[in-house]
């Protein structure tokens, strides 16, 4: 009897150890793909992609997480288009696949924090001026929350940088000081190590790049 109870309990381990494989290879997979995208359609599929493996992996905050993260990178193409009146309901379905990641990995995750910011700053960029005290102030409440709870994450110092770095100096922002935030941001890529293979690393390539910019063009 023992040797059943043995064998069932080793094929139950094995069968999980499978499981736990075939999600962590389509997640992977579906993470590489996240730099290859360059339209909002693009991060729509995605999105969708990462909120399937959700549904079937309850347990699991990560899928919502980069559902989340994928929802807000379509939103910042649109940004940069010029595109903002469709802000809103991308930040809103962040926010809503982000709930769901919260609910699963605590309320003491930065990384979660960190896009919820993302996230009231895209709902800003609808109208920077009449909302910058509403949406302006709980993105800045989201981000000092995250630091406080990560400081060596090099995503904080990422997105601080680029705050920085787009703001007109009239606001408070600098093209210098952003520069030198980009090399603190690309510093602690350097150091920094996620805690699996599925957790977030993603960043370091913009710090590079705004790095590498000329000085005539970084102005």
């Amino acid at each position: 009897m023992k040797k059943y109870l043995l064998s069932f309990a080793l094929a139950f381990m094995s069968l999980t150890a499978f499981a736990q494989t075939g999600y962590e290879k389509i997640m992977s997979e579906k993470i590489a793909k996240i730099e290859t995208c360059k339209t909002p359609e693009d991060f729509q599929t995605l999105a969708n992609d990462f909120q399937r493996i959700g549904s079937k992996e309850s347990t699991q905050w990560l899928p919502q997480y980069y559902a989340a993260f994928t929802q807000i990178q379509k939103g910042r193409v649109m940004m940069r288009t010029g595109n903002m009146q469709e802000l809103d309901g991308i930040a809103g379905q962040a926010e809503k696949y982000l709930g769901m990641a919260q609910n699963l990995a605590g309320t003491d995750n930065a990384e979660i924090h960190l896009l919820r910011k993302m996230a009231y700053s895209l709902r800003m960029m609808v109208n920077p001026q009449q909302r910058y005290m509403t949406d302006g102030a709980r993105a800045a409440e989201e981000m000092s929350t995250a630091e406080k709870l990560d400081p060596a994450n090099p995503r904080i110092a990422l997105i601080k940088a680029e705050d920085v770095y787009f703001t007109p100096e009239q606001y408070g922002g600098s093209k210098t000081k952003g520069l030198e935030l980009f090399k603190d941001a690309l510093a602690k890529f350097n150091a920094y190590k996620p805690k699996t293979a599925l957790d977030p690393n993603w960043g370091k390539a913009e710090a590079e790049y705004f790095i590498s910019l000329p000085a005539e063009k970084a102005k």
